[in-house]
């Protein structure tokens, strides 16, 4: 099972990005998606997650402006990211709950700048 991350990328303050996520493999159920980043010297924080039935948690700092979402179909998480700021500057994981066992992707940079 593997996690592709894509989406990544250099915007101004204020701009947008999506990131995606795809789980591929031997795949039987994909519970919990999500996606966390870390900065240097921090440890790795929640972003977002959302469960198979599309409830979702976001923490405090993007609450308004992102939006997770998923397509059960194609074992794809998204997260729409509006009005950046230079402190959501970050490596952004996904992460997932693929047949009870979390797998994380490789990291997808997201640089805001000011």
């Amino acid at each position: 099972v593997q996690l592709q991350a894509s989406g990544g990328g250099l915007v101004q303050a204020g701009g947008a990005l999506r990131l995606s996520c795809a789980v591929s493999g031997r795949i039987f159920i994909v519970n919990d998606m999500g996606w966390h980043r870390q900065v240097p010297g921090k440890q790795r924080e929640l972003v977002a997650t959302i469960t198979i039935g599309g409830r979702t948690i976001y923490a405090d700092s993007v609450k308004g402006r992102f939006a997770i979402s998923r397509d059960n179909a194609k074992n794809t998480v998204y997260l729409q990211m509006n009005s950046l700021k230079p402190e959501d500057t970050a490596v952004y994981y996904c992460n997932a709950n693929v047949n009870g066992y979390d797998t994380w992707g490789q990291g997808t940079q997201v640089t805001v700048s000011s």
